[in-house]
C-alpha cells in the first residue's frame, strides 16, 4: 500500500499542511507515524479531504462534517451513495444559502447608489431607521420585505 507524505497530500488535495494537520487534530482525517514520526496518509484520505472541503464550500460547518464522518461504518471514506445520502440533509441550507448570496448580490449597491452610506440615516431603503424594529444584523438581506 502505497502512502503519502503530509506534502503529497497537501499537492493532490489543494489543501495547505498546516489545514490538513488541523483535520487530522479534529479527527476529520487519520495518519499513521514512521519511525522518525512523520505523517503518512493512505491514499483514500485524498477523499475524506475533498468530501471535506466540499461540504463547507457549501456551508457545512466542521462539527457536523465531523458528525457525517463518524455516522460512516467503521468510520471509512465517504463513497457516491454516502456523499448523494448526506448532501440531501444539506441541501436545504445550500439553497437558503444561494438564496442568501442571491438577495446580497442584488441588494450589495442599495445603499450605496443613494450617495449617503448610512442605513441609520438613509431615506431611500431605511428612512427612521425602521429597520432596528426587526431586529439586528443585516435586515435587508436575512429578513427582507415580503
Amino acid at each position: 500500500m502505497e502512502l503519502l507524505t503530509i506534502g503529497d497530500l497537501a499537492a493532490r488535495s489543494g489543501v495547505a499542511p498546516s489545514a490538513l494537520r488541523f483535520y487530522e487534530r479534529e479527527g476529520l482525517i487519520r495518519s499513521t507515524r514512521t519511525t522518525g514520526n512523520q505523517r503518512r496518509y493512505e491514499r483514500h484520505e485524498l477523499r475524506r479531504v475533498a468530501f471535506i472541503r466540499i461540504a463547507q464550500q457549501v456551508g457545512v460547518s466542521l462539527g457536523e462534517i465531523r458528525g457525517a464522518l463518524a455516522g460512516l461504518p467503521e468510520n471509512r471514506t465517504p463513497t457516491k451513495a454516502d456523499w448523494a445520502r448526506l448532501s440531501a440533509r444539506w441541501r436545504r441550507k445550500l439553497e437558503d444559502r444561494i438564496t442568501l448570496m442571491e438577495r446580497l448580490r442584488d441588494q450589495l449597491t442599495g445603499c450605496i447608489g443613494c450617495g449617503c452610506l448610512s442605513l441609520q440615516r438613509c431615506t431611500l431603503i431605511n428612512p427612521g431607521d425602521r429597520l432596528a424594529e426587526r431586529g439586528e444584523g443585516p435586515q435587508m438581506l436575512i429578513n427582507p420585505p415580503a
